[in-house]
């Protein structure tokens, strides 16, 4: 059973407007250990200890907060979201968000409904690849955000991702420390799928682990013929 010493983190995300109350830190505590339960017989993370859960995946989840006000009872999709960092977090701060949580790997999404019965939170878990949800009636150009956390470059995410937003809403994507210049290799994918780069931050995780999030703004509807199929993507990034 791993306990997670939520002090360490609690002046760092009040500074930015994060509440830990209790049930949010029940809940984080919830998830964190069947995260780890999960784990021992399917690949969810390489970070198993509470330490590296509390500010790897927990803290890098709640600065999104910090680089993005979402608006009440705004979509969210997150895309590849594997063991649903950041769009578990997000919604366990946030109940209000109507999440949907995207994956390729129906077992992730098996554990994830697991952790969503065990919450008592309610999210669509769907089980699609990005590039067959973006071409789907039913998600494209639908959400008022669409986020993910290193799944991909920057150009590729983009084609992954963009497509699901509506237009006025928000791409944001979770990078490391290469985020500026990915941003900069981005920059044709970004105007061709109807986006625009409207802020990047970096902030600090653990020692120097960086960790940039970057805001694309979606200006104009995303060409029907994107998102293209995976390999496409793959061999030639736009």
């Amino acid at each position: 059973m791993l306990t997670f010493d939520f002090d360490k983190i609690k002046p760092l995300v009040e500074a930015f407007g994060i509440e830990l109350t209790t049930e949010i830190k029940q809940r984080l505590t919830t998830y964190g250990n069947l995260l780890a339960e999960w784990n021992q017989k399917m690949n969810l993370t390489a970070i198993t200890d509470s330490e590296g859960i509390l500010f790897k995946h927990f803290y890098d989840c709640l600065l999104f907060f910090k680089n993005f006000n979402i608006p009440k009872n705004a979509k969210l999709i997150d895309v590849g979201t594997g063991a649903g960092f950041p769009g578990m977090v997000l919604k366990i701060v946030r109940p209000d968000i109507e999440l949907t949580l995207l994956d390729g790997l129906n077992k992730r999404l098996i554990f994830l409904n697991e952790v969503l019965n065990s919450l008592g939170l309610s999210a669509e878990t769907v089980h699609l690849r990005a590039e067959d949800g973006g071409k789907n009636p039913l998600y494209r150009e639908k959400f008022d955000i669409a986020t993910a956390r290193a799944v991909a470059a920057l150009p590729v995410l983009c084609e992954y991702c963009l497509p699901f937003v509506k237009v006025g809403g928000s791409f944001i994507a979770m990078k490391g420390s290469s985020g500026e210049t990915e941003e900069k290799d981005a920059a044709n994918a970004i105007k061709l799928l109807g986006g625009k780069t409207k802020s990047i931050s970096t902030e600090t995780l653990t020692g120097n682990e960086a960790r940039t999030f970057i805001t694309i703004k979606k200006i104009s509807q995303t060409p029907p013929k994107y998102p293209r199929s995976g390999g496409k993507i793959a061999k030639s990034a736009l």
